[in-house]
């Protein structure tokens, strides 16, 4: 077989480094200086790999974030956050092309991943409480379930410290492996009793829960701060789950509740 011609270097003058038979056509004549320079611009851009594909893709989560707005979720500084951090490295590798649609994924032991709009509008929420509004931000944060580490990543961006409590030791080690990267200085992991919060630390301008029990914990009611708001999955009238929100005042607390939402059980005790 007749060895394979070798392909020439891109920009590489036609006829450069080869003689003409006799009777061969006349070689071109070889590229000016500039010429030469434009042709190997030309070819190093076809040649370079191409940037913005895949998951990594911040184009992908911006279309997450279009999608929220489009849903009603108007808090600015939630888009921001939700449009950095990369969901599909929070969830395992077979359910990473489902990260950016809006559905809740499972992350083992019985848990899941909470769909993005039910984060966007819980977050939204928090927001809008007093403190939050005063300074711009969640402040001090209280989550209660971390799980693998989502919504945690996205607090670290949105207060100024966040103490995250998970009862379960696999998923307390994967949110710390998860999280690595993600504002270690601002979180706080702590494995145990989410019905307990986190006294040491209290009080809390934000308390956000990602596990719904049929009452808020007394524990949690007593730990937010005054201006502070509390979002949580409760059981309503109906036996499904709504959203309550509850805001502390100087003579107590007051709550309303939200949309209907499924969140796993709030259970107690460690494992």
């Amino acid at each position: 077989m007749k060895p394979r011609a070798s392909r020439r270097p891109p920009g590489f003058p036609a006829g450069a480094g080869t003689s003409s038979a006799p009777g061969a056509a006349r070689p071109a004549a070889p590229l000016r200086p500039q010429r030469l320079l434009d042709s190997a611009a030309r070819d190093a851009a076809r040649l370079k790999a191409p940037t913005g594909l895949g998951l990594d893709s911040g184009a992908v989560r911006q279309r997450m974030v279009d999608r929220l707005r489009q849903e009603g979720i108007t808090c600015n500084p939630v888009f921001e956050v939700m449009a950095q951090v990369p969901r599909h490295l929070f969830v395992d590798t077979a359910l990473a092309g489902q990260a950016y649609e809006d559905t809740s994924l499972p992350i083992g032991l019985g848990q899941t991943i909470s769909k993005p709009s039910v984060v966007a509008r819980m977050l939204e929420l928090l927001f809008q409480g007093a403190n939050a509004r005063r300074q711009q931000h969640l402040g001090q944060v209280l989550e209660i379930g971390t799980g693998c580490g989502y919504q945690a990543a996205l607090l670290a961006q949105l207060g100024r410290r966040v103490v995250s409590v998970e009862r379960l030791a696999a998923l307390f080690e994967r949110a710390q492996t998860n999280l690595a990267a993600w504002r270690q200085d601002r979180v706080r992991l702590v494995h145990g009793d989410g019905m307990l919060g986190h006294p040491p630390l209290a009080p809390y301008d934000s308390i956000i829960a990602a596990a719904g029990g049929a009452e808020i914990p007394s524990a949690w009611l007593e730990q937010l701060a005054i201006g502070g708001r509390l979002v949580a999955p409760t059981q309503g009238g109906s036996g499904g789950q709504v959203l309550v929100v509850v805001d502390r005042h100087s003579a107590g607390w007051s709550r309303s509740h939200h949309e209907s939402v499924h969140f796993v059980p709030l259970k107690s005790g460690v494992t």
